[in-house]
């Protein structure tokens, strides 16, 4: 399948993350409206407050089933405003959703909801996570072990904070500055807080140095890791530069080796995706915003398989391919 397609042409979904649970395909996507907020840097028009989950049996020809409304922010105590970009683990038979909120003093955090099956619904914990902060969680489970990866720059709030503490006031790094990185934490055997403090994902070049803040490829947000062929692949988008990149390791932790471009620049501001196997192909979840006209906060979900070279490295995909 090497033209992309939509998959949810009556609603606006994006920054998909995609699993494979019981033998079926599940997509778990931020779900976009018109809140009638003025677009800015901070991001206060993706102004979500639900989600949907929607399953395949199969993506080339198999119908999209969508599940309804399995969380929304009116059943989250601690709520403020801003659901954005979640994903779900599953452990002995429980399934968890990780998701980025607004407190009510603004500040993002990471809550916990958790359900009995794939598709939810899910009930959310009376609290965030302790020591949660920033935006887009995304979790490995690598032989047992559950990792989370998260962060964002700008309205992701990534840039107020130093070895996990809060700055009294943000502050980006410019030039050849190493650039921020995103974090990386163990998981409690619970599944439902921190096992330790979060570390800095290092993403360097083939040097061994670390991307620059004014490198294109820097991480900007939209941490996503898969497993190919014993290497741990951690991609990202570049925010303003409008492209998906990966970096390649050999352990969850990093460091992790640019590698390259996976998705050019699609319509819309902002790029974020999921990359699965599922029944033998590869495929890269994605969105863009071209059924809306443009609109950076109205996108709308699609897949395309995803190839890889005999190095193992994946073959870039034109993000305006029809």
């Amino acid at each position: 399948m090497k033209i992309p397609k939509y998959l949810v042409p009556n609603d606006y979904m994006a920054d998909p993350a995609v699993h494979v649970f019981q033998g079926k395909l599940y997509i778990y996507p931020s779900h976009d409206r018109e809140s009638g907020i003025e677009e800015n840097d901070n991001g206060d028009h993706f102004d979500m407050k639900d989600y949907h989950v929607f399953s395949m049996d199969d993506v080339e020809t198999g119908a999209v089933t969508d599940h309804g409304v399995v969380l929304d922010t009116k059943d989250i105590l601690w709520a403020g405003r801003q659901l954005w970009d979640c994903d779900v683990a599953e452990k002995d038979g429980r399934y968890y959703m990780y998701f980025p909120l607004k407190d009510k003093n603004d500040i993002f955090r990471i809550g916990v909801a958790v359900g009995d099956r794939p598709e939810g619904p899910f009930i959310p914990q009376e609290h965030p996570m302790r020591g949660s902060y920033s935006i887009d969680p995304a979790v490995l489970c690598d032989n047992g072990v559950y990792y989370m990866y998260f962060g964002g720059l700008w309205g992701g709030q990534l840039q107020r904070y130093r070895h996990n503490k809060a700055l009294e006031s943000a502050v980006l790094p410019t030039g050849n500055e190493p650039a921020l990185c995103p974090k990386v934490v163990k998981l409690r055997d619970d599944m439902l807080e921190f096992a330790e403090e979060p570390r800095d994902v290092s993403i360097v070049d083939a040097a061994g140095n670390p991307l620059t803040a004014d490198n294109p490829h820097r991480f900007f947000e939209a941490s996503w890791m898969h497993r190919y062929k014993g290497k741990y692949y951690f991609s990202y988008s570049t925010g303003d530069h409008h492209t998906l990149c990966y970096a390649v390791g050999d352990n969850p932790y990093g460091p992790f080796v640019y590698q390259g471009v996976i998705l050019t620049p699609v319509v819309g501001w902002t790029t974020h995706h999921a990359v699965v196997e599922f029944k033998g192909k590869w495929y890269l979840f994605h969105h863009d915003s071209v059924p809306s006209g443009g609109k950076t906060w109205l996108r709308s979900l699609k897949v395309v398989e995803l190839d890889y070279d005999d190095d193992g490295k994946i073959k870039t995909i034109a993000g305006t391919a029809i």
